[in-house]
C-alpha cells in the first residue's frame, strides 16, 4: 500500500497533482542538462525538500509584498477619490 506523505504533512503549502507532475518534470529536465538522470523517487524527494525548506519563506515574502502593494494602493486611494467639503 502506498502512503501519500503530502497528506500527512503539517505544511499548508499544497501542490495539485498536475502542478506536482509539472514541477517533477522540470526538476528532471534541469538535472538532465548536467547529464544527471534523476528517478521519479529522487525528484520527488528533492521537490518535497524544496517545498518544505524554501516554500514557507518564499510564500511569506510574497504575502508581505502583496500586503505592501495593497497598503500603498489604499493610501493612494484617499488622494484619488477624496472630495473636498464646503465649509
Amino acid at each position: 500500500m502506498m502512503v501519500d506523505r503530502r497528506a500527512q504533512s503539517p505544511m499548508r503549502i499544497r501542490l495539485s497533482d498536475e502542478r506536482r507532475t509539472r514541477m517533477l518534470d522540470a526538476i528532471k529536465r534541469h538535472f538532465a542538462e548536467f547529464d544527471e538522470e534523476l528517478s521519479d523517487f529522487r525528484a520527488g524527494g528533492l521537490l518535497d525538500f524544496f517545498v518544505r525548506e524554501l516554500g514557507p519563506p518564499v510564500y511569506n515574502q510574497a504575502i508581505r509584498d502583496a500586503c505592501a502593494f495593497v497598503q500603498d494602493k489604499l493610501t493612494d486611494l484617499e488622494g484619488e477619490v477624496y472630495e473636498p467639503e464646503k465649509s
